[in-house]
């Protein structure tokens, strides 16, 4: 929710934000004073945040790491959309081994090839749709790690492997699940306003595209319901975000960042 928060009030802006004003704004969504300020530490010491003190109150901006992160963010909710209707049937195939040792190095690179788009074939030999960028997901690694561009060939059933490498049942119920929550006349009638409406759209939208490879659509259910989720979520983004802007300005306590002019 903080990464939702930065990427519609901060990221672009060039500004820190007061730790104050972070326990306001989650507040709003039942989230405590003692879980805002543990999870700004725990950002700061995973790269994601940076302190930067003026007066007696800290503020705080983005990284590069987090920037980097809401640029895809951004990218991912308003640009690609969630339909891949492309007439290419086109795959990178990603083969990695490493020592058994390695379990840290071995989760991490499995969560960057799912957030990448990447579902496994079999042991240590990923999939994912379209040209994708490696390089990225291998980075600073250390893996043994080969990357193919790929294309099918009989006498492969995609249909069977699209449903083997992912879990397409489960991501179609999170969106259905999404549907009944907000397509609704009134959603969220319980939050206190705008903001915390806009906040937890956003936050659970993310939660579930971060999660969805984008497949071709040739190979999803015909009822597949990710397009109108995307137009619902889309939709109330702009109903919540006039509103939503009104009381960031009045809670927002925000300082120069002192970092901005040297990326």
């Amino acid at each position: 929710m903080i990464l939702t928060f930065l990427g519609d009030y901060v990221y672009g802006h060039g500004i820190c934000v007061s730790s104050g004003s972070f326990i306001e704004a989650f507040g709003k969504v039942g989230i405590s004073e003692e879980a805002t300020r543990s999870t700004l530490t725990r950002m700061v010491g995973r790269g994601l945040l940076r302190r930067q003190r003026s007066g007696r109150r800290m503020y705080f901006g983005l990284t590069p790491t987090s920037t980097e992160v809401l640029k895809d963010g951004e990218r991912r909710i308003w640009h690609s959309g969630v339909v891949n209707d492309s007439g290419a049937d086109q795959w990178t195939l990603i083969g990695f081994s490493l020592p058994e040792s390695w379990q840290r190095q071995r989760h991490e690179l499995r969560s960057r090839l799912v957030w990448a788009g990447f579902g496994p074939l079999q042991n240590g030999l990923w999939i994912a749709p379209g040209e994708v960028d490696a390089a990225g997901v291998i980075e600073d690694l250390d893996a043994n790690v080969k990357v193919f561009a790929a294309e099918p060939r009989q006498p492969t059933d995609m249909q069977a492997l699209v449903r083997d490498a992912y879990d397409l049942e489960g991501l179609g119920e999170r969106y259905r699940e999404f549907l009944r929550r907000w397509d609704q006349a009134d959603p969220a009638p319980d939050a206190p306003d705008d903001l915390a409406r806009s906040l937890m759209l956003l936050t659970g939208w993310l939660q579930i595209i971060r999660t969805d490879p984008r497949l071709p659509l040739r190979y999803l259910p015909h009822d597949w319901p990710a397009e109108k989720a995307q137009r619902v979520c889309h939709s109330l983004h702009e109903r919540f975000r006039p509103q939503a802007a009104r009381i960031v300005a009045d809670l927002l306590d925000t300082v120069q960042d002192e970092s901005w002019a040297e990326r």
